[in-house]
């Protein structure tokens, strides 16, 4: 008999269609353009492995002979994220309202035990990581959606941005706010690129306090704003809210720094509610104990480092997404959705078929990968996602002929 495993763990773990014709094309060879990479370490960025390889060796001889953890990360640790934060984003947070942590995946885990008991729900942004119902699930936490709609769905003439579904989301909340301990927000959001603003901000705060409800900021994109706007929120737990509030962050996606595994989360609202915040997260922090020491020992010099990384992701960004302004331009059938920020590219394309479908064909037809829309809940058919991390050779010829089967698949006239 198998045996009898937690009921959080029952999802389906069956390959979908796409998944199954994408591991058949890369055991026959014929995957020639991957534009689905986020990992920065595979796309050919960097050329600082020996800077990498002295700063972990310097903090690992310096951590062997005594080890001497602290719940929510070392003072110089905490310290060096609240310096990096202020250098490039003009950020302010107090060290002593910081904890560090492995990661964002573990950041959520955390917040989640912080704040929900079982059977609890969260409220979570669609389209957004396809990551959120498995983190809440392993915590015995149910997810609740609320949609983003671009503006012009949203009959906001003149605006490319996606915007939270304000009357949806009080919908949700009058029908599930008895169990609803937390909001989500994801800025700038993966996929769409959309950074959040101080009305929306103000709007949510509102809804959260009456509620006693928290927010939860994944800010982990937040270096990579690529039109910036006086009324962004650089971060929220830097911003004065009446909700307590958690922003996230880690050297992931700040310093292309996947494998080191470190990340952090910054809390702010009201400081009574905050000071409890922070006591209770750190007794859970010292039930785990979770950074690696050498990891946190060089942390300082890691995020020096990481504005050189910073500095190559940001520039690959820029190239790749001129690529797709001159590979798409008029009179194209493909349509790149504009973006405020993030590593990824919303493409429209023309609705003959479903997005499924137009990956399917790419990848048979054309060695092209994507990722079809419905993976973040994309709230219409036809739209495919890719990554603007690809080195821009493989990304130009992977979007020409990607247009190009678009383009002669278009009915005639």
């Amino acid at each position: 008999m198998p045996p009898r495993l937690s009921r959080r763990l029952d999802w389906n773990t069956t390959q979908n269609p796409l998944s199954q014709v994408e591991a058949v094309a890369r055991a026959a060879g014929r995957l020639r353009f991957d534009l689905t990479s986020t990992n920065p370490t595979t796309v050919e960025l960097f050329d600082d492995g020996p800077k990498l390889a002295g700063a972990l060796g310097r903090a690992a001889m310096a951590c062997l002979a005594r080890y001497t953890p602290a719940p929510g990360g070392s003072p110089e640790g905490r310290r060096a994220v609240a310096a990096d934060a202020l250098a490039t984003r003009g950020v302010v947070i107090d060290p002593e309202r910081l904890v560090l942590t492995t990661s964002s995946s573990e950041s959520y885990s955390f917040l989640f035990k912080l704040l929900c008991d079982p059977g609890d729900r969260v409220l979570v942004p669609q389209p957004s990581y396809p990551l959120f119902d498995y983190l809440a699930r392993l915590e015995g936490v149910e997810t609740l959606p609320y949609r983003l709609e671009d503006a012009g769905h949203m009959g906001h003439a003149g605006s490319a941005r996606w915007e939270v579904d304000l009357p949806a989301l009080d919908q949700a909340l009058r029908l599930h706010g008895e169990r609803v301990r937390a909001l989500v927000v994801v800025s700038p959001n993966n996929p769409t690129g959309s950074v959040l603003r101080r009305d929306t901000l103000a709007a949510l705060d509102a809804r959260c306090a009456e509620r006693d409800m928290a927010i939860v900021s994944d800010e982990v994109f937040g270096d990579f704003v690529t039109r910036p706007d006086p009324e962004h929120v650089p971060s929220v737990a830097a911003t004065p809210t009446a909700c307590l509030t958690f922003s996230l962050g880690g050297l992931s996606k700040s310093c292309g720094l996947p494998h080191l595994k470190l990340g952090w989360i910054a809390l702010g609202g009201p400081p009574e509610t905050t000071r409890l915040a922070i006591d209770a997260l750190e007794l859970i922090l010292d039930t785990y104990l979770p950074v690696a020491a050498p990891t946190e020992q060089a942390l300082p010099e890691l995020l020096q480092l990481g504005a050189g990384r910073r500095a190559a992701i940001t520039r690959r960004l820029a190239t790749n997404r001129r690529i797709l302004a001159d590979t798409l331009a008029p009179p194209s059938p493909v349509t790149a959705l504009p973006a405020e920020g993030g590593w990824l590219s919303i493409l429209r394309l023309p609705a003959i078929q479903s997005d499924e479908a137009w990956a399917t064909e790419l990848l048979t037809e054309d060695g092209v990968l994507v990722q079809p829309g419905y993976f973040f809940d994309l709230p219409r058919d036809s739209h495919v996602v890719v990554s603007l991390l690809p080195p821009p050779a493989v990304f130009a010829d992977g979007i020409r002929a990607l247009a190009h089967r678009v383009a002669v698949r278009m009915p005639p006239g």
